[in-house]
């Protein structure tokens, strides 16, 4: 039986091309397992992945678009590779035409791998120097503190809100923040909280406008 493995990060949008390219292999749809999750997620802790090797049976065939769809780097690769072989199920990969069953094909697949791994190495080293020399420059990473008129805006706003009656909850959640940055902000800019502002607010309950639903036969 022809089964087929497909891959796709959270940032891609479909794996159209993947599945279309393993239906062409003689894979029909329902027998394609697809994974949705980052390649940095190792092959066994794949939902989708461990479904597929629990269905699987000896004489079967797997097939995938490219060997890097297997694992998250060389080792994973080949110790996915090898749980597959060993139980006589045989492995094809359709771009990379490598067939692991041969020993041609084990030199073909660790070599893909390695060299798969070594480009995502140049990748990483690449944005490393490319942060440090921003950093260099003085350019600042990380969350941006507010800007200090935003902040007098939104304090504005919560001290009326409390003002008015306003549980301090909605209060802050009306300006996007939590209790603690806005009890924060307030204690900074020298205003103390209502007593009353979180015991006798004028918010409604989040049941008062529901309908009693007819009974159920």
């Amino acid at each position: 039986m022809k089964l087929g493995y497909a891959r796709v990060s959270t940032t891609d949008q479909k794996a159209v091309m993947q599945v279309q390219a393993l239906r062409e292999a003689g894979v029909e749809e329902n027998r394609i397992f697809i994974d949705e999750m980052s390649g940095l997620v190792a092959a066994k802790d794949r939902p989708q992945m461990a479904k597929l090797l629990d269905y699987a049976r000896d004489g079967d065939e797997i097939y995938v678009w490219r060997i890097d769809r297997l694992g998250r780097s060389l080792v994973d690769v080949v110790n996915t590779v090898q749980s597959i072989t060993e139980r006589g199920i045989s492995l094809h990969s359709i771009m990379d035409g490598v067939d692991p069953s041969s020993s041609h094909g084990r030199l073909q697949l660790a070599l893909f791998a390695s060299l798969a791994q070594y480009e995502r190495e140049l990748i990483t080293e690449r944005v490393r120097s490319g942060v440090m020399a921003a950093q260099a420059r003085g350019v600042k990473f990380g969350r941006q503190a507010p800007k200090q008129e935003t902040i007098e805006t939104k304090l504005k706003a919560v001290r009326q809100l409390l003002a008015d009656g306003t549980p301090a909850a909605e209060a802050a959640e009306a300006v996007g923040w939590s209790r603690p940055t806005m009890y924060r902000y307030l204690k900074k800019f020298g205003t103390e909280v209502p007593a009353d502002a979180v015991a006798h607010g004028r918010g409604r309950s989040q049941y008062a406008a529901r309908k009693v639903l007819p009974a159920r036969e």
